[in-house]
């Protein structure tokens, strides 16, 4: 019988990398410091309470540390035998933002269940755990079979493909292929053939193109990412505003609390555009320590994938690390005008609590994977 904590076992065994603990909650702490200056104008103008969002974003730090406590000790095989369930009840979650009087619609987008009379969760974050999960676990369990297209390749295509349209569903295209693209770097890392990859190229690109240009306001913000003064005043105008908060945080900042173009410039500056409210705060040298940080939990957490004693543990490293790093890349590449613009929250900062609650989960399992545990038998 598998035991779901071993503590006295485990700390016989390697100890957890205190540098990616560090970065972690360094992450963390600095995200929340974020928020508050970031969100504090924006609560107390529209809903009469400065401490809105921080509020409710503590909560969920609260939960989510606890969910990071349990998750880098857990026994991981122990979580395996629990796979069938996890996508089940993540596939049901987010079937409920469906349903009239649980599922909360924002701005067109059914994304989100009620908990209680004022919090939501938004199950799609939750996705970004339970998919790679489950691809690691199903991909090294059949090794062997990994080029055969009925028993190797089909299975995690289509319960990719079931969380994809889901999200999609959802009204949330920017999420689903993201997701979906993290999940063929997994299919990629397990050593399927390249010509699944094109075969399946083929199909998506055109596919996503499709889903792209039917929707008006995805199209516009394609439009407004190619021609910047299409429409100033609006697609192009959050992320025109970005950079001016951007730029005009110079070399060391205004300082905290002293920015100015997050009271009313960036809309939604306290979500998905916080990045620009840090820039501004924090300066050139601000970003350049925030990107010291995430470039020190990315190398410690593929080293730990690396070091790794087993396939399972290797690509459930990759795959969780690279959701979380690629997620903050794409989010500052968004901010910054790099890319079109999309509703990819930035990690441990963005106002959402299911975002940082299920962030902290994640990195949790990344510290569990750091202690290289021999494989827990039966």
């Amino acid at each position: 019988m598998i035991q779901a904590f071993d503590l006295e076992s485990a700390g016989r065994k390697s100890q957890a990398d205190h540098i990616l603990i560090a970065s972690i909650l360094l992450l963390t702490g600095v995200g929340l410091v974020t928020l508050y200056s970031a969100s504090y104008a924006y609560g107390e103008r529209f809903f009469g309470e400065g401490l809105y969002f921080i509020t409710r974003q503590l909560l969920y730090g609260f939960v989510g540390l606890g969910a990071f406590f349990v998750a880098s000790w857990i026994n991981l095989e122990y979580l395996r035998k629990l796979i069938v369930p996890m996508v089940v009840i993540t596939a049901v979650l987010c079937l409920l933002t469906f349903m009239p009087g649980i599922g909360v619609t924002k701005n067109g987008a059914a994304r989100w269940i009620r908990i209680g009379s004022t919090n939501t969760f938004q199950p799609s974050e939750l996705v970004k755990l339970t998919l790679p999960f489950y691809l690691a676990h199903i991909f090294s369990k059949k090794q062997e079979r990994i080029n055969s297209l009925i028993a190797g390749i089909l299975p995690p295509t289509l319960i990719t493909l079931l969380f994809f349209f889901l999200i999609y569903l959802q009204n949330n295209f920017s999420t689903a292929l993201f997701i979906a693209i993290n999940a063929v770097f997994i299919f990629f890392l397990a050593g399927v053939r390249y010509r699944y990859f094109i075969s399946g190229a083929v199909i998506l690109i055109p596919l996503s193109a499709f889903l792209v240009l039917t929707k008006e306001h995805r199209l516009r913000r394609v439009i407004s990412f190619f021609i910047p003064d299409w429409e100033p005043l609006g697609a192009g105008y959050q992320v025109h505003s970005s950079l001016l908060s951007i730029g005009s945080g110079g070399l060391l900042g205004k300082g905290f609390g002293q920015g100015t173009r997050k009271i009313a410039s960036v809309p939604e500056i306290h979500s998905d555009f916080i990045f620009s409210s840090f820039s501004e705060e924090a300066g050139l040298a601000g970003v350049f320590l925030f990107f010291l940080i995430f470039m020190v939990f990315a190398i410690h957490g593929y080293r730990a994938a690396i070091k790794s004693n087993d396939m399972f543990r290797r690509l459930l490293g990759f795959g969780l690390v690279t959701m979380i790093s690629s997620q903050a890349l794409l989010n500052i590449a968004v901010v910054s005008g790099a890319v079109p613009a999309t509703g990819v929250p930035l990690p441990f900062f963005s106002a959402g609590g299911s975002s940082l609650a299920i962030t902290l989960l994640i990195a949790g399992l990344i510290v569990n994977i750091s202690r290289n545990r021999e494989v827990d038998h039966v």
